[in-house]
């Protein structure tokens, strides 16, 4: 008689992530080309665990735009430029603003089959190096059959955060508090340390960057209501009469270079290697939503992975969700009615800005910590993306 196997457990054994620079020329981190950053963040992360480099299955980074110097599968050419095993291999997943938090799901999928045992998950976006929409190159990325479904045609995620402020009722203000609530949360986490486990220092030709170069703590509401509005447009007035025109620079995710990336095992092999288990993945989620509102879809995914883990809004004690721009949050808040000291509790993306493919892994990463210095038990992840989708997962801090 064969005995009954326990099921496999994922878990997280660390994480952590690069400091954000602006995401322009002179930023802090502009003078990093996306591989040599993305190969500072996996050594970084060996480095603070006995782990044999050699057996790791799989290497899964997320990268949005593809181009350029993110070209050549950015996560093998990190690897190597590590001075890593050579036959470990890597991947590059594009699940758009959730590609890190997607490689994530990967990791886990790959151990929960059996086919790994240890992956690293992350991203690298360097966006003062490889601009947003290089990978484009001016094309349609639409095609004809998408323009005819969903004429008179989709709009840009601006107009669209417009759209979700319009549908949600959300003022120029609620959206400037919010903004300005980000970054002071921000820099409140980063004058207590809160963020000095999660960060590693990155080498830059101009020194080392160990802080995070965006947060401002001096925003105010009135200083953000000075801002023009940053999606305005005559046509889209007409097509749209609801929209009010408030989504600006300053209650908008910021444009950032960044990296980030976790190790991930079986609980059987982590136990084995003698390893302490930080969490554990619970939970996994992603669905599609309107892709026109296309930012709406952490709602949907939400109710999905809440019935799935069979578990309520009030079980879990801190939330991520993405700061696209400020009504995505606001109108997830209104969803779920969730106490706003648990919802992005250290800022978001707002304040600490938005490298398109490493950012799932970033939230992830500042999860995991503050969970663990808060002792709280559950956390929520959820990723809005173009097209209307979002990933959703839930951890269990062990």
């Amino acid at each position: 008689m064969h005995q009954a196997q326990a099921p496999t457990e994922v878990v997280i054994v660390d994480a952590v992530r690069t400091p954000s620079g602006k995401g322009r020329p002179g930023g802090a981190l502009a003078g990093v080309h996306p591989v040599d950053l993305l190969a500072q963040t996996l050594t970084g992360l060996l480095a603070r665990q006995d782990v044999d480099p050699g057996s790791v299955d799989d290497v899964l980074i997320g990268c949005v735009s593809q181009a350029g110097e993110q070209s050549a599968t950015p996560g093998r050419m990190a690897w190597l430029g590590a001075g890593l095993p050579a036959h470990v291999p890597a991947t590059t997943i594009d699940r758009k603003c959730g590609s890190g938090q997607q490689a994530l799901h990967f990791a886990a999928q790959g151990i929960l089959a059996g086919a790994y045992d240890i992956a690293i998950a992350g991203g690298v976006e360097s966006m003062s190096r490889v601009p947003m929409g290089s990978a484009r190159m001016d094309a349609d990325p639409y095609g004809a059959m998408v323009a005819e479904r969903f004429a008179p045609g989709l709009v840009s995620q601006g107009v669209a955060a417009e759209l979700v402020a319009a549908r949600w009722k959300l003022t120029r203000t609620d959206m400037d508090a919010y903004s300005a609530r980000s970054h002071e949360r921000a820099a409140r986490a980063a004058a207590s340390g809160a963020f000095d486990r999660e960060i590693l220092p990155i080498q830059t030709p101009a020194g080392t960057v160990s802080a995070d170069e965006c947060v401002r703590p001096g925003s105010t509401v009135e200083k953000l209501a000075g801002l023009k509005p940053a999606f305005a447009r005559d046509d889209m007035a007409e097509r749209f009469p609801e929209i009010s025109w408030s989504v600006t620079a300053g209650n908008s995710s910021q444009i950032t270079d960044g990296a980030s990336a976790l190790l991930v095992m079986s609980r059987a092999r982590c136990e084995a290697l003698g390893l302490r288990p930080r969490a554990r993945v619970h939970s996994m989620a992603v669905c599609g939503d309107d892709p026109l509102l296309m930012l709406t879809a952490p709602i949907p995914a939400t109710h999905r992975i809440l019935e799935r883990a069979g578990l309520s809004i009030g079980d879990i004690d801190h939330v991520e969700v993405n700061e696209a721009f400020a009504s995505v949050p606001l109108a997830w808040q209104a969803e779920f009615g969730i106490d706003e000291d648990r919802l992005n509790p250290r800022g978001g993306a707002i304040a600490l800005g938005h490298p398109l493919g490493a950012s799932g892994a970033r939230l992830m990463t500042t999860m995991l910590h503050a969970l663990e210095d808060t002792g709280g038990r559950y956390g929520l992840q959820v990723m809005c993306e173009a097209g209307g989708m979002a990933n959703a997962t839930i951890i269990e801090r062990l």
